[in-house]
Protein backbone atom coordinates (compact mmCIF):
# COMPACT_ATOMS: atom_id res chain seq x y z
CA UNK A 1 0.00 0.00 0.00
CA UNK A 2 1.02 3.65 -0.08
CA UNK A 3 4.13 3.87 1.62
CA UNK A 4 2.20 6.78 4.05
CA UNK A 5 -0.64 4.05 4.62
CA UNK A 6 0.77 1.36 6.09
CA UNK A 7 -2.19 -1.22 7.74
CA UNK A 8 -1.53 -2.51 11.17
CA UNK A 9 -3.40 -5.32 13.09
CA UNK A 10 -4.23 -5.33 16.75
CA UNK A 11 -3.74 -8.02 19.28
CA UNK A 12 -6.27 -10.96 19.77
CA UNK A 13 -9.01 -10.93 22.21
CA UNK A 14 -9.55 -14.04 24.29
CA UNK A 15 -7.69 -15.99 21.56
CA UNK A 16 -9.42 -14.29 18.70
CA UNK A 17 -8.22 -11.51 16.15
CA UNK A 18 -8.97 -8.24 16.98
CA UNK A 19 -10.55 -5.85 14.51
CA UNK A 20 -8.12 -4.31 12.03
CA UNK A 21 -6.99 -1.10 12.30
CA UNK A 22 -6.11 0.39 8.82
CA UNK A 23 -3.77 3.87 9.47
CA UNK A 24 -4.07 6.10 5.79
CA UNK A 25 -2.49 9.46 5.07
CA UNK A 26 -4.39 11.81 2.50
CA UNK A 27 -1.86 12.29 -0.59
CA UNK A 28 -2.34 15.50 -2.58
CA UNK A 29 -4.35 13.15 -5.49
CA UNK A 30 -7.05 13.07 -2.71
CA UNK A 31 -7.27 16.39 -0.95
CA UNK A 32 -10.83 18.22 -0.80
CA UNK A 33 -12.85 14.71 -1.52
CA UNK A 34 -15.06 13.02 1.26
CA UNK A 35 -13.87 10.87 3.33
CA UNK A 36 -15.28 7.85 2.35
CA UNK A 37 -14.56 8.69 -1.56
CA UNK A 38 -11.18 8.52 0.49
CA UNK A 39 -11.60 5.47 1.81
CA UNK A 40 -12.91 4.17 -1.51
CA UNK A 41 -9.89 4.61 -2.99
CA UNK A 42 -8.00 2.79 -0.49
CA UNK A 43 -10.21 0.12 0.10
CA UNK A 44 -11.67 -0.89 -3.55
CA UNK A 45 -12.82 -3.90 -2.51
CA UNK A 46 -15.38 -2.17 -0.30
CA UNK A 47 -18.89 -0.87 -1.05
CA UNK A 48 -19.54 2.86 -0.55
CA UNK A 49 -22.46 2.12 1.56
CA UNK A 50 -20.32 -0.63 3.86
CA UNK A 51 -17.82 2.17 4.20
CA UNK A 52 -20.05 4.92 5.07
CA UNK A 53 -21.78 2.68 8.07
CA UNK A 54 -18.32 2.28 9.65
CA UNK A 55 -17.85 6.11 9.57
CA UNK A 56 -21.54 6.43 10.87
CA UNK A 57 -20.72 3.66 13.54
CA UNK A 58 -17.68 5.99 14.76
CA UNK A 59 -15.09 3.69 13.31
CA UNK A 60 -13.30 6.25 11.47
CA UNK A 61 -10.94 9.03 12.64
CA UNK A 62 -9.66 12.01 11.55
CA UNK A 63 -6.49 13.04 13.76
CA UNK A 64 -7.62 11.13 16.19
CA UNK A 65 -10.86 12.84 16.41
CA UNK A 66 -13.96 10.49 15.17
CA UNK A 67 -14.94 11.95 11.68
CA UNK A 68 -18.52 13.03 10.21
CA UNK A 69 -19.77 11.12 6.88
CA UNK A 70 -19.35 14.67 5.15
CA UNK A 71 -16.28 15.64 6.06
CA UNK A 72 -13.36 16.09 4.02
CA UNK A 73 -9.66 15.43 3.86
CA UNK A 74 -6.98 17.52 3.48
CA UNK A 75 -3.45 16.67 2.76
CA UNK A 76 -1.10 14.92 5.25
CA UNK A 77 -4.23 14.39 7.40
CA UNK A 78 -4.09 11.20 9.55
CA UNK A 79 -6.91 8.57 8.64
CA UNK A 80 -7.88 5.35 11.10
CA UNK A 81 -10.31 3.05 10.51
CA UNK A 82 -11.22 -0.22 12.21
CA UNK A 83 -12.38 -2.68 9.92
CA UNK A 84 -14.84 -4.76 12.01
CA UNK A 85 -16.69 -5.98 8.62
CA UNK A 86 -14.92 -7.93 5.70
CA UNK A 87 -14.80 -6.76 2.21
CA UNK A 88 -18.80 -7.10 0.39
CA UNK A 89 -17.07 -6.64 -3.13
CA UNK A 90 -14.19 -8.85 -3.62
CA UNK A 91 -12.92 -10.99 -6.79
CA UNK A 92 -13.18 -14.53 -6.32
CA UNK A 93 -9.17 -14.89 -5.43
CA UNK A 94 -8.17 -18.03 -7.13
CA UNK A 95 -4.72 -20.54 -6.44
CA UNK A 96 -3.12 -20.58 -9.74
CA UNK A 97 0.35 -20.13 -11.52
CA UNK A 98 1.57 -16.26 -12.37
CA UNK A 99 4.88 -15.37 -14.25
CA UNK A 100 5.81 -12.65 -12.44
CA UNK A 101 8.51 -10.45 -14.30
CA UNK A 102 8.50 -7.22 -11.21
CA UNK A 103 6.95 -6.70 -8.21
CA UNK A 104 7.00 -3.73 -5.53
CA UNK A 105 4.54 -1.99 -3.03
CA UNK A 106 3.28 -0.70 -5.70
CA UNK A 107 2.98 -2.71 -9.09
CA UNK A 108 3.27 -6.18 -10.62
CA UNK A 109 4.18 -6.96 -14.15
CA UNK A 110 3.78 -10.39 -15.46
CA UNK A 111 4.21 -11.93 -18.32
CA UNK A 112 0.13 -13.53 -19.53
CA UNK A 113 -0.37 -16.35 -20.91
CA UNK A 114 -2.17 -17.19 -23.98
CA UNK A 115 -6.17 -18.40 -23.83
CA UNK A 116 -6.95 -16.77 -20.45
CA UNK A 117 -8.91 -13.68 -20.04
CA UNK A 118 -7.02 -10.73 -18.63
CA UNK A 119 -10.34 -9.44 -16.05
CA UNK A 120 -14.07 -10.76 -15.00
CA UNK A 121 -16.47 -9.53 -17.78
CA UNK A 122 -20.53 -10.33 -17.60
CA UNK A 123 -19.96 -13.89 -19.58
CA UNK A 124 -16.34 -14.53 -17.39
CA UNK A 125 -16.15 -14.17 -13.82
CA UNK A 126 -13.68 -16.85 -12.87
CA UNK A 127 -10.18 -17.82 -14.31
CA UNK A 128 -8.89 -15.29 -15.23
CA UNK A 129 -5.56 -13.45 -14.66
CA UNK A 130 -7.47 -10.76 -12.09
CA UNK A 131 -8.50 -13.89 -10.13
CA UNK A 132 -5.15 -15.32 -9.79
CA UNK A 133 -3.46 -12.01 -8.60
CA UNK A 134 -6.08 -11.26 -6.22
CA UNK A 135 -5.41 -14.84 -4.54
CA UNK A 136 -1.25 -13.27 -4.82
CA UNK A 137 -2.24 -10.07 -3.21
CA UNK A 138 -4.33 -11.94 -0.46
CA UNK A 139 -1.20 -13.24 0.54
CA UNK A 140 0.39 -10.22 1.49
CA UNK A 141 -2.05 -8.45 3.96
CA UNK A 142 -3.67 -9.45 7.06
CA UNK A 143 -6.92 -9.53 5.87
CA UNK A 144 -8.26 -10.73 2.49
CA UNK A 145 -9.03 -8.02 -0.20
CA UNK A 146 -7.25 -5.13 1.42
CA UNK A 147 -5.48 -5.23 -2.31
CA UNK A 148 -7.40 -5.01 -4.98
CA UNK A 149 -5.78 -5.98 -8.31
CA UNK A 150 -5.97 -2.49 -11.03
CA UNK A 151 -5.87 -3.15 -14.38
CA UNK A 152 -4.13 -0.15 -16.99
CA UNK A 153 -3.97 -1.75 -20.00
CA UNK A 154 -5.73 -5.00 -21.49
CA UNK A 155 -4.78 -7.11 -23.40
CA UNK A 156 -6.93 -9.83 -25.39
CA UNK A 157 -7.57 -13.01 -24.40
CA UNK A 158 -5.31 -15.10 -27.09
CA UNK A 159 -2.28 -12.03 -26.82
CA UNK A 160 0.24 -13.29 -24.71
CA UNK A 161 3.32 -11.01 -22.86
CA UNK A 162 3.75 -8.19 -20.84
CA UNK A 163 1.15 -7.00 -18.80
CA UNK A 164 1.08 -4.22 -15.48
CA UNK A 165 -1.11 -4.10 -13.26
CA UNK A 166 -1.58 -2.05 -10.06
CA UNK A 167 -1.92 -2.66 -5.70
CA UNK A 168 -2.73 1.28 -4.92
CA UNK A 169 -5.29 3.76 -6.86
CA UNK A 170 -1.98 6.17 -7.24
CA UNK A 171 0.11 3.91 -9.00
CA UNK A 172 -3.43 3.29 -11.08
CA UNK A 173 -4.55 6.77 -11.82
CA UNK A 174 -0.80 7.60 -12.90
CA UNK A 175 -0.25 4.90 -14.63
CA UNK A 176 -3.73 5.67 -17.02
CA UNK A 177 -2.79 9.02 -17.33
CA UNK A 178 0.38 7.39 -19.34
CA UNK A 179 -1.28 5.34 -21.35
CA UNK A 180 -3.25 7.77 -22.17
CA UNK A 181 -0.93 10.62 -23.56
CA UNK A 182 1.06 7.59 -25.05
CA UNK A 183 4.09 7.85 -22.90
CA UNK A 184 4.45 4.31 -22.59
CA UNK A 185 6.89 1.92 -25.33
CA UNK A 186 5.19 -0.65 -26.40
CA UNK A 187 6.36 -3.81 -28.81
CA UNK A 188 4.66 -6.63 -30.00
CA UNK A 189 5.49 -10.35 -31.89
CA UNK A 190 3.47 -11.53 -34.71
CA UNK A 191 3.16 -13.76 -36.96
CA UNK A 192 1.38 -12.72 -40.51
CA UNK A 193 0.22 -14.57 -43.81
CA UNK A 194 2.33 -13.22 -46.65
CA UNK A 195 5.92 -12.37 -47.15
CA UNK A 196 6.38 -8.71 -46.54
CA UNK A 197 8.86 -7.03 -48.58
CA UNK A 198 9.62 -3.94 -47.46
CA UNK A 199 11.90 -4.24 -44.30
CA UNK A 200 10.25 -1.39 -42.56
CA UNK A 201 7.14 0.85 -42.67
CA UNK A 202 4.07 2.43 -40.88
CA UNK A 203 0.89 1.96 -41.27
CA UNK A 204 -1.54 5.18 -40.75
CA UNK A 205 -4.94 4.11 -41.22
CA UNK A 206 -7.90 5.59 -38.82
CA UNK A 207 -9.92 3.06 -36.84
CA UNK A 208 -13.22 2.80 -35.89
CA UNK A 209 -16.17 0.24 -35.39
CA UNK A 210 -17.59 -1.75 -38.38
CA UNK A 211 -20.11 -0.41 -39.98
CA UNK A 212 -22.50 -2.93 -40.17
CA UNK A 213 -24.91 -3.71 -37.42
CA UNK A 214 -23.79 -3.20 -34.08
CA UNK A 215 -20.69 -5.37 -34.55
CA UNK A 216 -18.36 -4.56 -32.03
CA UNK A 217 -15.52 -5.53 -34.08
CA UNK A 218 -13.19 -2.87 -35.42
CA UNK A 219 -12.26 -1.56 -39.25
CA UNK A 220 -9.92 0.31 -40.61
CA UNK A 221 -12.10 1.09 -44.26
CA UNK A 222 -13.20 4.53 -45.00
CA UNK A 223 -17.16 3.73 -43.53
CA UNK A 224 -16.02 2.71 -40.02
CA UNK A 225 -17.72 4.62 -37.34
CA UNK A 226 -16.31 7.13 -35.26
CA UNK A 227 -13.08 6.54 -36.66
CA UNK A 228 -9.94 8.11 -34.74
CA UNK A 229 -6.26 8.44 -36.09
CA UNK A 230 -4.17 5.08 -35.29
CA UNK A 231 -0.53 4.54 -36.54
CA UNK A 232 1.42 1.23 -36.76
CA UNK A 233 5.26 1.15 -36.95
CA UNK A 234 6.37 -2.10 -38.27
CA UNK A 235 9.96 -4.14 -39.13
CA UNK A 236 10.61 -7.25 -40.16
CA UNK A 237 12.14 -9.78 -38.19
CA UNK A 238 12.25 -12.82 -40.22
CA UNK A 239 10.44 -13.99 -43.25
CA UNK A 240 9.78 -17.48 -44.35
CA UNK A 241 8.33 -19.55 -47.74
CA UNK A 242 4.98 -18.29 -47.16
CA UNK A 243 5.02 -15.90 -43.71
CA UNK A 244 7.03 -13.14 -41.85
CA UNK A 245 7.57 -12.57 -38.71
CA UNK A 246 7.35 -9.08 -37.55
CA UNK A 247 7.77 -6.60 -34.29
CA UNK A 248 5.04 -4.00 -34.43
CA UNK A 249 4.45 -0.89 -32.64
CA UNK A 250 1.64 1.06 -32.09
CA UNK A 251 1.99 4.63 -32.13
CA UNK A 252 -2.02 4.78 -30.84
CA UNK A 253 -4.17 2.89 -28.69
CA UNK A 254 -7.21 1.64 -30.72
CA UNK A 255 -8.74 -1.65 -30.16
CA UNK A 256 -7.39 -4.29 -31.96
CA UNK A 257 -4.94 -1.89 -33.47
CA UNK A 258 -2.17 -4.07 -34.55
CA UNK A 259 -4.41 -7.19 -35.84
CA UNK A 260 -6.42 -4.77 -38.26
CA UNK A 261 -3.62 -2.38 -39.70
CA UNK A 262 -2.18 -5.93 -40.45
CA UNK A 263 -4.80 -7.50 -41.88
CA UNK A 264 -5.64 -4.45 -44.22
CA UNK A 265 -2.38 -4.22 -45.58
CA UNK A 266 -2.96 -8.18 -46.26
CA UNK A 267 -0.99 -9.50 -44.23
CA UNK A 268 -3.36 -10.97 -41.58
CA UNK A 269 -1.96 -12.28 -38.40
CA UNK A 270 -1.59 -16.10 -38.33
CA UNK A 271 -4.62 -17.57 -36.85
CA UNK A 272 -6.76 -14.78 -36.69
CA UNK A 273 -10.14 -15.44 -35.98
CA UNK A 274 -11.99 -12.22 -36.92
CA UNK A 275 -9.99 -10.52 -39.14
CA UNK A 276 -8.99 -11.51 -42.66
CA UNK A 277 -6.46 -10.00 -45.76
CA UNK A 278 -7.53 -6.33 -46.71
CA UNK A 279 -10.11 -6.01 -43.79
CA UNK A 280 -12.34 -8.66 -44.56
CA UNK A 281 -14.69 -9.58 -41.63
CA UNK A 282 -14.14 -13.50 -41.07
CA UNK A 283 -17.23 -13.72 -38.88
CA UNK A 284 -18.81 -11.36 -36.27
CA UNK A 285 -18.74 -12.40 -32.71
CA UNK A 286 -21.22 -15.16 -31.48
CA UNK A 287 -20.90 -17.02 -34.78
CA UNK A 288 -19.34 -20.38 -35.30
CA UNK A 289 -16.12 -19.78 -34.29
CA UNK A 290 -13.50 -20.62 -37.64
CA UNK A 291 -11.48 -23.06 -35.64
CA UNK A 292 -13.80 -25.66 -35.78
CA UNK A 293 -15.45 -25.01 -39.07
CA UNK A 294 -14.29 -23.86 -42.54
CA UNK A 295 -15.21 -20.43 -44.11
CA UNK A 296 -15.41 -18.95 -47.71
CA UNK A 297 -12.09 -16.88 -46.52
CA UNK A 298 -10.74 -20.06 -45.64
CA UNK A 299 -9.65 -22.50 -42.46
CA UNK A 300 -7.65 -20.85 -39.21
CA UNK A 301 -4.19 -21.45 -39.62
CA UNK A 302 -2.98 -25.19 -38.12
CA UNK A 303 0.05 -23.57 -37.09
CA UNK A 304 -1.14 -22.52 -33.96
CA UNK A 305 -4.29 -22.67 -31.86
CA UNK A 306 -5.13 -19.09 -31.35
CA UNK A 307 -3.68 -15.67 -33.16
CA UNK A 308 -0.16 -15.25 -33.07
CA UNK A 309 0.47 -12.20 -31.47
CA UNK A 310 2.70 -11.55 -28.50
CA UNK A 311 2.76 -8.73 -26.38
CA UNK A 312 7.50 -8.74 -26.48
CA UNK A 313 8.15 -5.60 -24.44
CA UNK A 314 6.46 -2.50 -22.40
CA UNK A 315 8.18 0.25 -20.81
CA UNK A 316 6.84 2.76 -18.47
CA UNK A 317 8.16 5.46 -15.71
CA UNK A 318 7.50 4.13 -12.62
CA UNK A 319 4.40 5.86 -11.10
CA UNK A 320 6.41 6.52 -7.63
CA UNK A 321 9.98 6.27 -8.05
CA UNK A 322 9.58 7.73 -11.78
CA UNK A 323 12.31 5.42 -13.02
CA UNK A 324 11.98 4.00 -16.31
CA UNK A 325 11.20 0.45 -16.58
CA UNK A 326 11.71 -1.71 -19.51
CA UNK A 327 10.02 -5.25 -19.72
CA UNK A 328 10.82 -8.15 -22.23
CA UNK A 329 8.69 -11.62 -21.91
CA UNK A 330 9.53 -14.48 -23.65
CA UNK A 331 7.65 -16.17 -26.87
CA UNK A 332 4.91 -18.73 -25.12
CA UNK A 333 5.79 -22.56 -26.48
CA UNK A 334 2.94 -22.50 -28.97
CA UNK A 335 4.69 -19.34 -30.62
CA UNK A 336 8.13 -20.89 -30.93
CA UNK A 337 6.35 -24.38 -32.32
CA UNK A 338 4.50 -22.49 -35.10
CA UNK A 339 7.80 -21.06 -36.06
CA UNK A 340 9.63 -24.05 -35.80
CA UNK A 341 6.91 -25.59 -38.46
CA UNK A 342 7.41 -23.28 -40.88
CA UNK A 343 9.70 -23.38 -44.11
CA UNK A 344 13.30 -22.25 -43.49
CA UNK A 345 13.84 -18.58 -43.45
CA UNK A 346 14.22 -16.77 -46.50
CA UNK A 347 17.62 -13.99 -46.93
Amino acid sequence: MHAASLPSASGTSNGKPSPLRLRLVVEHELRGVRIDSFLMKHLRNYTRYRLQRMVQAGLVKANDSTAALDQRVYRGQRIEITLIEPPDKLLQPEAGPLDVLFEDAWIVVLNKPPGMVAHPAADTQQKTLINRLQWHLDRQTPLPGLLRPGIVHRLDRETSGVMVTTKHHLPHSRLGEQFERGRVSKAYLALVEGVIERNEGTIDLPIGRVAAGDSILMSAKADAREAKPSRTRFEVVRRFAAHTLVRAIPLSGRQHQIRIHLAESGHPVVGDEFYGPFGAIKRQRGEPDLRAAPSALGTVSPLIARHALHAERLGFTHPVTEDWLEFTAPLPGDFERALAQLDGPVP
